[in-house]
């Protein structure tokens, strides 16, 4: 139990004990009452929200409850202090020795440190990346791939289980325009001349080996064969060939999903006609005609009878057609049923979106709403494309692809943990700028390089006391004073911290708090400068130099803890 849940549970006893002497009714809803740090460090350590939220149920007045609620606190020995402030807020100032006592839960807990029950074991499916297959990953793929993952492994922390999803979008025009590039890449390799690769084929250097293999495997059989004949072959050969350079293009993110669906085979299982059947059963999809395009109509247009979704009594602003004038599904339609599919193995729903697709987001939430009931929770997040710089100016072209920046080259240009990092010190909706130069320079301005420092300084310290020959068999942490002590209450909050980032969906908490971590320590640090009493080694005085040297792994293990979760080592020295 760390110290923000059994201070809620201290609150809790309290108004129990209001409760049990009539100062409050039975029954109030206490859901909304929260223990959290104070905006103002100078009004203490914890505040309660207690006396504001059930004043009014209680029908009393929110200053004298909280007065009331106050005084039973104040009978805890864990709590130095209590007061109420403005219309009925409860601040509490505690004791050193509970900060000590907390420093060294910090270090028991070690790796686990931060771990939450609140999720209780229920199934997340996070589908994230879910590139077309018809290329290597580049820039525009790899925040959300980013924001992704570490949100996967942040639900983790929350004690959620976890599905991470890929959806291979193996059908519909591009993964056939796909297979004919293959084609022409494969006529290259048995030695034609092919010339410009013509408009609306895809260009990228990437298919000259998918071409060689095919010519390896076929020869010459289908270099003059009618389309009909190879397209659905050529098609398969050439996904699973982008499929490959894909996982490896993440995998150098240190990305890996637990499974990939694929849009082809949930289309072969007649996923999306159950997924109409259904709706139609509980009549959210009806034959009706689409309404004329807004503004001048197109001359061609014509009104055409389709099955629709009710997507308006959700919230859409009209209803969304589910297959085309051809019979063939829309993209909406294969979508909703695949969202069906997931939501039977799992309690909620996450996908991870760029912000292009941000028109699509009301109907797609409204049919998985029609579809579970409402029972599935369904968040998507829109994340915004990632701006390159070098010193300032755009990134041009990438040498490899002749269109694109792609992820492999930027990640091997400066590092795994640097990308993921930088991809998560912005929420994800927020533009961003990523510059070469920035990302690697080595000063507090980059988040990167002031969290990694923090750490590598704490094991430094190690270092350094090892070669002092001091050795901390046993650990006084009573010579830590108060101002020691501040960067425990800071420490403390990670756990909160993993509660309400995973609740709110938003991984990103995680990096501003290690920066936050970071700054606090790196300020202790240099308070030694000007202070030697201040440092933490100090060769004169073995009994408070250990205790630092505990509070300093204490600050190691968070920022740890803290990388793990945004999938970014922690380095010990910093070149």
């Amino acid at each position: 139990m760390t110290l923000y849940t059994r201070f809620a549970a201290h609150i809790d006893a309290a108004l129990d004990a209001l409760t049990a002497n009539g100062d409050l009714p039975s029954g109030l809803a206490r859901a909304a009452v929260t223990i959290e740090p104070p905006r103002d460090a100078s009004h203490g350590d914890l505040a309660t929200n207690a006396a504001m939220v059930l004043a009014k149920p209680a029908n009393t007045n929110p200053r004298a409850l909280a007065d009331k609620i106050a005084a039973e606190l104040g009978k805890l020995d864990e709590v130095a202090s209590v007061s109420v402030a403005g219309p009925g807020f409860i601040n509490m100032s505690l004791t050193d020795d509970t900060w000590r006592n907390e420093l060294a839960a910090i270090n028991d807990g070690g790796a686990d440190y931060g771990h939450s029950a609140t999720g209780k074991g229920r199934t997340v499916n996070v589908e994230y990346v879910s590139a077309n297959p018809t290329g290597p990953m580049h820039m525009g793929h790899c925040r959300g791939a980013v924001v992704g993952d570490a949100l996967a492994s942040l639900l983790e922390w929350g004690g959620y289980k976890v599905i991470r999803e890929y959806y291979v979008n193996d059908a519909g025009g591009q993964v056939d325009t796909l297979a004919r590039s293959a084609h022409l890449r494969y006529r290259a390799a048995l030695g034609e001349d092919i010339g410009e690769i013509p408009e609306g084929l895809y260009p990228g250097d990437y298919l000259v080996p998918v071409g060689q293999a095919l010519a390896k495997e076929f020869g010459d059989k289908y270099v003059s064969a009618p389309e009909s004949e190879w397209l659905v072959l050529f098609r398969k050969a050439a996904v699973a060939a982008m499929m490959a350079l894909i996982k490896a293009d993440l995998a150098l993110l240190g990305i890996h999903h637990d499974l990939f669906s694929s849009e082809a085979e949930l289309q072969a299982a007649k996923k999306p006609e159950a997924a109409e059947k259904e709706l139609r059963a509980r009549g959210l999809v009806y034959d009706g005609m689409l309404e004329a395009p807004k503004g001048e109509t197109p001359e061609d247009w014509e009104p055409v009878e389709l099955p629709l979704f009710r997507s308006s009594q959700f919230g859409d602003d009209q209803d969304r057609p589910i297959k085309k004038s051809d019979g063939s599904w829309t993209y909406f339609g294969a979508d909703l049923a695949y969202h069906w599919q997931k939501a039977q193995t799992a309690d909620a729903l996450i996908d991870i979106w760029g912000a292009d697709h941000a028109g699509t987001v009301k109907r797609i939430v409204a049919a998985v709403q029609a579809l579970t009931g409402g029972k599935t929770r369904f968040d998507v997040k829109l994340v915004q494309m990632v701006r390159l710089l070098r010193a300032g100016e755009p990134v041009k072209m990438s040498k490899r692809s002749g269109n694109f920046v792609t992820l492999a080259d930027v990640v091997r240009e400066v590092g795994k943990d640097v990308v993921r990092f930088t991809m998560l010190t912005r929420k994800a909706d927020a533009q961003m700028d990523f510059d070469f130069a920035k990302v690697v320079e080595a000063s507090k301005d980059n988040p990167v390089f002031y969290v990694q420092y923090a750490h590598a300084r704490v094991a430094s310290l190690k270092r350094r006391a090892a070669e002092a020959g001091i050795a901390c068999k046993s650990v006084d942490l009573s010579r830590l004073d108060t101002e020691d002590l501040t960067l425990v209450k800071l420490a403390a909050q990670f756990p909160r911290v993993v509660e309400t980032a995973a609740a709110a969906r938003e991984p990103h908490r995680i990096a501003f708090y290690l920066y936050d971590l970071a700054a606090a320590f790196h300020a202790s640090w240099n308070v030694g400068n000007d202070r030697p009493e201040r440092r933490f080694l100090l060769t004169d005085n073995h009994e408070l130099t250990c205790a630092r040297l505990f509070l300093g792994d204490a600050i190691g293990q968070i920022v740890r803890n803290g990388l793990a979760i945004m999938g970014v080592e922690a380095v010990e020295e910093m070149n």
